[in-house]
């Protein structure tokens, strides 16, 4: 007759893949006046010792969350980067080439050879929004 053996594997085991938040506020647990590394690391189903790595990286400065964009406020004159209108001047002589285009406004926008362009587009773009 043949045996046949189960191993029955229980506890910390699996590998997980911890997103930041979630290891940031474990860690942020373990600083917590009382609290006990070996408790928290059972309590989330962890080993001590990768609890006390992500601690040493946070103190380092490795653990940390995404930075939040930074936006600043950025003042234009209007009329140098106005939305265009129906008139669209091309140019060229021997120094420069460029797009000039006249706004319903009477106001002028010149455009110079090697723009890019898809900067050019988002900026007239937000400047509709």
């Amino acid at each position: 007759m043949t045996e046949q053996v189960v191993e029955v594997i229980t506890g910390r085991e699996r590998r997980r893949c911890w997103s930041i938040e979630e290891k940031l506020r474990i860690v942020g647990e373990t600083f917590e006046p009382g609290a006990s590394v070996g408790q928290i690391a059972t309590r989330h189903d962890l080993y001590p010792g990768l609890l006390f790595t992500w601690r040493r990286q946070f103190q380092n400065g490795k653990l940390s969350p995404a930075p939040e964009p930074l936006f600043l406020p950025v003042e234009t004159p209007v009329q140098d980067l106005a939305i265009p209108g129906p008139r669209v001047e091309h140019s060229e002589n021997r120094n420069s080439r460029h797009i000039e285009i006249e706004l319903r406004d009477g106001s002028r926008v010149r455009v110079e050879d090697g723009v890019n362009l898809t900067t050019l587009r988002r900026v007239l773009a937000a400047l509709r929004g």
